[in-house]
């Protein structure tokens, strides 16, 4: 199932935050619980893990850029 993992917000008052880095690529594999990403709001740098397992297809908003609570971030290819 394709899935559009989106920018979450984690705090009330977090609106955007940084992509630092991405721990997978496209075509990479990846198991509920592996960090996806790391991201930085103003208070915290925190990886960000899959809820699920599956493949990369895409990634939309590479490391070292800006993305808005709710932006989409990749591309998945979830399995189940």
């Amino acid at each position: 199932m394709i899935v559009r993992l989106k920018l979450a917000q984690i705090s009330m008052n977090m609106t955007e935050a940084t992509i630092v880095e991405w721990h997978k690529q496209p075509g990479d594999r990846f198991a509920a619980g592996d960090p996806l990403y790391a991201m930085e709001t103003e208070k915290v740098t925190q990886d960000v893990e899959a809820t699920a397992s599956g493949t990369v297809v895409e990634i939309l908003v590479p490391a070292e850029t800006d993305a808005q609570v709710g932006d989409v971030l990749c591309v998945l290819d979830v399995d189940g």
